[in-house]
């Protein structure tokens, strides 16, 4: 399995209502320093919709500035129809809503 292949496999596990970091993934695959590897392969996400790349975030729980399906305010309003709520200025509180595997 390939490293996007792993990614793509962990996002999937993500539940709705939940949220995983970069590092957080990049730590799952045996990777622990790619976290900008995890936001490459969730930005050229092959199905999107599918593969649930709006549930990532950084590790300050802030949404991608450029959410390649739509931007921020695409990214925050997909969260909003699971129940996770960004605050006005992207931010989505971790002690809530992180995804504990």
């Amino acid at each position: 399995m390939t490293f996007f292949e792993q990614v793509y496999a962990i996002v999937e596990q993500i539940p709705k209502g939940k949220v995983a970091t970069y590092g957080q993934i990049a730590f799952l695959t045996g990777h622990p320093r790619s976290a900008r590897m995890v936001g490459y392969a969730l930005h050229v996400n092959p199905k999107p919709g599918i593969i649930p790349c709006h549930r990532v975030v950084n590790r300050e729980g802030h949404v991608a500035p450029g959410f390649a399906f739509g931007g921020p305010g695409k990214q925050a309003e997909l969260l909003a129809k699971e129940g996770i709520v960004a605050s006005p200025d992207g931010y989505v509180d971790l002690t809530q809503y992180l995804w504990c595997p």
